[in-house]
């Protein structure tokens, strides 16, 4: 007696189709993670330069620091960027630009450092604008928002701490160490640029980029007026000079401290892998954020800033756990403070996006985003300031002090906690773009009418009853 089996199902073209869309996020991924690849490998390449180069540490700390020129224009060009050329060809063209800054680092002397790093850093702010887009759209719309912002937030942490752990790897136990670990970061670019030439365009071009003609550029440009005038009005309502502005700071403070500050000063504790240990501390910092930000969105509330408020604190705490760190020579303590800086680093980046969100209620998603990260990017300036002034005070010193200026922001948020609400503060939008310092995409709908937004308005703490606050905001991931 036969058995005959049935044969296996054919698969459908459209089960076929949706598999190959499902993957198509992917390669942009990688584009965003091999950005923040490119951004954080500086972390440990400082460990080598200071042992194999008679470089200061003020100088270090200014290669490190100039990044930040280039960032910030990436941030404000990457979105108006890809809605004018697409995204394809922005983080394709960035990309190319990330590869050429890290051959140029290969080079390892100091002109060649102050020339790479800036380019890194534009080419990177633009990835995380138009890439994270592009893999939220790629996702396709029956992705859920909240799920495609989570993909940029892993894309973009994993990028981070793989960065600075494979370079600190490569550095240890490779020959090199100043030149391999930047060459991979090259190859890994062009790896992807590979990877990501058959993905399609998902941008609506305007006739200016497809043919030359100027009705849709007027358009355009009348639409990112709209967008600076939304910027400008979120800047100057009071709730931004004081619950946000005096948080802003503290998130890429917290985050160079711990990886940037700390480990140099343990590393005679670690002889012969002060490079892996460089790199070990920055991974432990950046995924400690990525896994922080969702519980920024559940103390996320409207009514007050107890998101705010416990972000600071947990950032104070890690600053006087580095002070006493710096002071024992204890590498156990750098790893302890670069846990709670690292969640501190999170929770003030998830906190103040939920509150710019709420402040510039039109400009949603990346946008937003921009205009929140080029406001937090001058906490890069920290282990400048720090190496700057550490001829005058020690370093446990610097750190305490830095902890008391944090306590007096604390006081000015938690004095400010409940006033001065938008006028119109509505459910914040799920899947709110959070990130590690990079600007991921918030899955905004392109079809949302930029009229729902209401007009940023102040509700002023007074006489009389005070409005009641609308539920409390929570992204449905974060649950």
């Amino acid at each position: 007696m036969s058995t005959h089996l049935p044969p296996a199902p054919t698969p459908t073209p459209v089960a076929s189709r949706a598999s190959r869309a499902a993957r198509r996020w992917l390669p942009a991924a990688a584009a965003v993670a091999v950005a923040a690849w490119g951004a954080n490998q500086f972390t440990a390449l400082a460990t080598v330069y200071r042992a194999r180069t008679d470089w200061s540490a003020l100088s270090l700390a200014a290669m490190f620091s100039v990044y930040l020129v280039g960032l910030v224009p990436g941030l404000l060009l990457g979105r108006p960027a890809a809605d004018r050329y697409g995204r394809r060809r922005v983080v394709r063209g960035a990309l190319v630009l990330s590869a050429v800054a890290s051959a140029v680092l290969a080079v390892a002397d100091e002109p060649a450092v102050y020339a790479a790093r800036p380019v890194t850093g534009f080419a990177a702010g633009l990835v995380f604008l138009a890439g994270t887009t592009w893999l939220r759209e790629l996702s396709g719309p029956s992705v859920p928002p909240e799920t495609s912002a989570r993909r940029a937030m892993y894309a973009t942490g994993a990028g981070f701490a793989a960065g600075a752990l494979a370079t600190g790897v490569l550095a240890e136990w490779l020959p090199g160490p100043t030149v391999l670990p930047a060459l991979a970061h090259t190859l890994g670019c062009l790896l992807v640029l590979r990877a990501t030439r058959r993905l399609p365009e998902t941008a609506t071009l305007p006739a200016t980029a497809r043919n030359g003609g100027w009705v849709d550029g007027v358009a355009g440009a009348h639409a990112g007026a709209a967008t600076v005038a939304e910027h400008r009005a979120a800047v100057q309502h009071p709730r931004f000079r004081y619950v946000v502005l005096p948080a802003s700071p503290a998130v890429l403070g917290a985050a160079t401290v711990a990886y940037v500050v700390l480990p140099p000063l343990v590393a005679d504790r670690v002889p012969g892998y002060a490079p892996l240990f460089g790199g070990l501390v920055a991974a432990l910092t950046l995924t400690m954020g990525v896994l922080a930000q969702p519980f920024a969105a559940r103390l996320d509330d409207h009514g007050s800033a107890r998101a705010t408020l416990t972000a600071m604190a947990t950032v104070i705490a890690g600053l006087l756990i580095g002070a006493l760190a710096a002071q024992r020579d204890s590498v156990g303590l750098v790893l302890v403070a670069a846990v709670v800086l690292g969640t501190g680093y999170g929770l003030t980046l998830g906190a103040g996006l939920h509150e710019v969100e709420r402040l510039a209620t039109r400009s949603r998603g990346p946008t937003s985003a921009s205009l929140y990260q080029s406001t937090i990017s001058s906490g890069f300036l920290t282990p400048l300031l720090l190496a700057g002034t550490a001829g005058h005070a020690s370093y446990p010193a610097l750190l305490v002090g830095m902890a008391v200026v944090g306590v007096l922001c604390l006081a000015v948020t938690g004095a400010h906690s409940r006033r001065h609400l938008p006028a119109s503060a509505g459910p914040a939008r799920s899947g709110s773009g959070t990130g590690t310092g990079t600007g991921e995409d918030s899955g905004e709908d392109p079809n949302d009418d930029p009229s729902e937004g209401s007009s940023v308005q102040s509700v002023q703490s007074g006489p009389g009853p005070r409005p009641t606050p609308p539920p409390r905001s929570r992204r449905r991931w974060a649950e």
